[in-house]
């Protein structure tokens, strides 16, 4: 087996940052979730406690996350809000 090979067996067996991130893109292109919704469902369907999701979030999920949040209200429209992840 070559490494490329036994990389993308790692990716579907275990969560990374990268899978993660698709996953969660995906839900919101088929599901009209908002990123938020997105990632809840994601963690009830596949029983991980949303406690670990700071770990698995990319710098550019994050930045979706925060204009949701923004968005709903959840956080001030400020440059300096920051989520607590």
């Amino acid at each position: 087996m070559d490494k490329k090979h036994v990389d993308d067996i790692i990716k579907d067996k275990f969560l990374c940052q990268s899978k993660f991130a698709e996953e969660i893109e995906q839900l919101v292109k088929t599901s009209k979730f908002n990123y938020i919704d997105a990632i809840l469902t994601f963690c009830d369907e596949n029983k991980i406690e949303i406690e670990a999701v700071s770990k698995l979030m990319s710098k550019p999920l994050k930045e979706k996350l925060k204009c949701d949040a923004i968005e709903l209200n959840f956080m001030k429209k400020t440059s300096r809000a920051k989520l607590p992840l």
